[in-house]
């Protein structure tokens, strides 16, 4: 049997170096392009990324890491999982995806405690399994007419199946995976990688014993490939021992979170991620080096250098960011510098020269501010407001950003680019901004938004105004589907030299009688999306960013902002995967907000919104972060959140609209959303408003959907005591 390479990587990224997916992606929904052009277009993404790697040197190349919108999507695929409701659809994957007039979506969530959104799987006690192995097959014969052997990877039997809720499930699936084996082991595949991230949290001993018998049983299939099964975003903790008493032969070992375990491994091959895939920080050699000599005390039979994930979570290449500062770039490190760091590794575990650390950022930090609140009781403060405000029940928002057209696309790469001038920019903005502005008061909303025109990210943003962040030209991290963000690099001491968004948001206001809110990013948000310095504990960082978000508040306030929104929507995806550690985080996260927003008067009314997270398992964190208003994703969760929203005490906005798929909800479906919303919360607290942003639809799109909106809430209000 073919032993396992010396080097490899658990994934790379798949949308292209110049966002080539997502472009292929846009074309093919908007009807530019076939489904054809798209999948030839996926091809030539992943030859690109074969020859990259094989370029690079690595001796382990994975295949069936690429997809056209998520691999979540794609193990349900490969398993049959399609609810019946999709079949008959015109293209049924991107369907389950992104709904399509008469469908809804499936739901989303985050991968584990990244900013990668998945999609649920939905199973049922009648859902029929079939395997359907096309697409890994294909891959692998692809890479192979390339000259290329692979190693193809699979979201494992039980992370698949603890994501969609169906454990109980595994006797229905596990056949289907032996079947796959077979089918790979008859293409004459070598090895075969199957993904249990879920093991690096907590697990019942129900699901310790699943995970063992899960591998009792593939282990034991008789033609298939070497089984490899990569645990990662931590430890495996207890799930480790009994893994390791089934007859895979190799094991995958994210020792970046976590230690080098003291659990026997012999006869096994290890898969040492030594190399960070969730951040964009050079690999220290004499720390790689070290872990990887320990390791030999667990008595592995092979140690394997690797990533500690996917590196589906960086950027592609830092030779693509020229314009950084020498001195920070000397730092840094990007999907293809890991992996050449893990071929050097590999190359040298016995001689490879021992260099000093890293350089980390400044050695004076800020200091930490007090975690303290610093506002009245909710009730004072809703007199106040409603006082002020004088808003009607059941008072219609949205989140805060309007679509980004090409137009404004356009004009703020010709300002970069110096063929625009700032003020012409400005122009355009400021028109911009008009313009959503009619259209909501035309609409009939309540609370007005100025529409986020200027803004390229919800982070970027402000992280191109915040002292000790640095902005890269093309480091494109895919968030979900064709969706992408360029998440920041924090490298030092923040700091806020000027007001960030007091210009617009006065614009704005002096255009309208109605109340406008002004828009804020809040501090865990602005650090869980960008690539954070690791030489301070991450809840000074956090503080100090709070301490940069207070200032604006102050700003907005003093210039006449009835309502400062301050989003959290990473606040439950920074929550540790082990629980021990949960309520610490939680208890200095929601400090930092407190602290955030403590300067705000009585009279100013404090929303905050978090979208796509399994809010409903911190729900008491959210409460006690005391916004005044909480808006957050329910329409493409079923609005589950309902069940858990019982004593809330403040204004909540559960979702009617998602606005991640191109649907538009007919007014009948909001009214309904809102009659459940009704029977869970009193009215005088309950506020409409979109699962998220509107920056990914089209004006089309948002008009119809927020007419329909708005329609279902004045139904309602309509038939409202005036109790």
């Amino acid at each position: 049997m073919s032993p396992f390479p010396t080097s490899t990587v658990l994934g790379y990224p798949r949308i292209g170096p110049r966002r080539e997916l997502k472009r292929a992606l846009e074309s093919y929904w908007d009807g530019r392009s076939t489904r054809a052009e798209l999948e030839r277009a996926g091809a030539e993404l992943r030859a690109r990324t074969w020859r990259r790697l094989a370029g690079l040197g690595l001796e382990g190349l994975p295949s069936n890491t690429f997809s056209l919108y998520d691999h979540v999507l794609d193990t349900a695929v490969l398993l049959g999982a399609v609810p019946e409701r999709y079949r008959e659809a015109a293209d049924p994957y991107f369907a389950m995806a992104r709904g399509t007039d008469g469908l809804a979506p499936l739901r989303m969530t985050k991968w584990f405690d990244t900013n990668y959104h998945c999609l649920v799987p939905e199973l049922g006690p009648d859902t029929a399994f079939k395997l359907d192995a096309a697409k890994p097959l294909g891959e692998i014969r692809e890479a192979r007419a390339l000259g290329y052997e692979t190693r193809p990877v699979f979201v494992g039997p039980v992370t698949f199946l603890l994501l969609a809720g169906a454990l109980d499930r595994l006797d229905d699936v596990l056949p289907l995976y032996e079947q796959l084996l077979g089918e790979l082991a008859a293409e004459g595949v070598a090895w075969a990688q199957l993904d249990e991230p879920a093991l690096a949290a907590d697990r019942t001993p129900e699901e310790l014993a699943a995970v063992r018998a899960a591998y009792e049983r593939l282990g034991a299939v008789r033609a298939r490939p070497r089984l490899f099964v990569a645990s990662y975003f931590g430890e495996p903790g207890a799930a480790l021992p009994a893994l390791a008493a089934t007859p895979v032969e190799a094991i995958g070992l994210d020792l970046v979170r976590g230690g080098v375990p003291a659990v026997d491994l012999a006869g096994k091959t290890v898969v040492a991620g030594v190399v960070s895939g969730r951040d964009v920080w050079r690999t220290p050699p004499e720390r790689a080096l070290a872990t990887l000599a320990a390791l030999s005390a667990t008595g592995a039979e092979r140690v394997v250098v690797s990533t500690s994930c996917s590196l589906l979570h960086v950027p592609h290449d830092l030779a693509d960011e020229p314009e950084l500062d020498p001195a920070l770039r000397a730092r840094l490190a990007f999907a293809d510098q890991k992996v050449a760091e893990v071929v050097a590794l590999a190359g040298a575990l016995d001689d490879l020269p021992a260099s000093g650390p890293r350089e980390s950022g400044p050695s004076v930090a800020l200091p930490v501010p007090p975690p303290d609140g610093g506002r009245s009781p909710y009730p004072v403060r809703a007199a106040a407001q409603a006082a002020r405000l004088g808003l009607p029940p059941l008072p219609v928002t949205t989140i805060g950003s309007f679509p980004q057209t090409g137009e404004l696309r356009a004009a703020r790469a010709a300002v970069a680019a110096g063929t625009l001038t700032e003020d012409a920019y400005e122009r355009r903005v400021a028109a911009e901004i008009e313009r959503v502005i009619r259209l909501q008061e035309r609409l009939g909303l309540d609370v007005l938004v100025h529409g986020e025109p200027e803004r390229n990210d919800m982070v970027q943003y402000f992280a191109e105004r915040l002292d000790g962040f640095a902005v890269t030209r093309n480091g494109w991290v895919q968030s979900y589907g064709s969706r992408c963000t360029r998440p920041p690099i924090l490298h030092g001491d923040v700091r806020r030299p000027a007001p960030i968004t007091v210009r617009w948001a006065e614009h704005a206001r002096s255009l309208t009688d109605k109340p406008v809110k002004g828009m804020l990013t809040g501090p865990v948000t602005i650090v869980a999306w960008s690539f954070r310095r690791d030489d301070l504990p991450l809840r000074d960082v956090v503080f100090q960013v709070a301490e940069a978000v207070r200032e604006e508040v102050a700003d907005l306030e003093a210039a006449g902002l009835p309502i400062i929104q301050v989003d959290e929507p990473a606040l439950r995806e920074l929550l540790p995967l082990r629980r021990a550690a949960q309520e610490e985080y939680l208890e200095w996260a929601v400090a930092a907000y407190r602290r955030a927003t403590s300067g705000a008067g009585d009279s100013t009314q404090i929303h905050t919104h978090l979208c796509y997270s399994d809010a409903d398992q911190i729900l008491a964190a959210i409460d006690g972060l005391d916004a005044d208003v909480t808006t957050i994703e329910s329409a493409r969760s079923g609005a589950r959140i309902l069940g858990a929203v019982e004593g809330f005490g403040r204004g909540l906005g559960p979702g009617v609209y998602d606005i991640h798929s191109p649907r538009v909800p007919p007014a009948e479906e909001v009214e309904e959303l809102l009659r459940r919303t009704l029977r869970a919360l009193p009215a005088g607290r309950v506020w409409v408003n979109p699962d998220c942003g509107l920056k990914t639809r089209t004006y089309e799109q948002v008009e119809a959907a927020l007419t329909n909106v708005v329609t279902a809430a004045r139904r309602l209000r309509a038939g409202l005591s005036p109790a």
